[in-house]
């Protein structure tokens, strides 16, 4: 069973990035600088991308 990615709890860095239409180099480079932001789970050493979280952070800025 495939879950669409507009339905999943959280994204890889990869899915993040295609979703978000944000490059994985500047995703990678938020989860480096931000490792205890609220909108990261971290899987072992993989970040997992809370998508509503995120989707809420980026909502409040102007620029990312």
């Amino acid at each position: 069973m495939k879950i669409p990615i507009n339905e999943k709890f959280t994204l890889s860095v990869e899915e993040a990035a295609a979703y978000f239409r944000i490059g994985e180099n500047k995703l990678r480079r938020l989860v480096n600088e931000n490792p205890d932001a609220a909108y990261i789970l971290w899987n072992g050493n993989r970040p997992q991308i809370k998508r509503i979280k995120f989707e809420k952070m980026i909502d409040e800025l102007n620029t990312i």
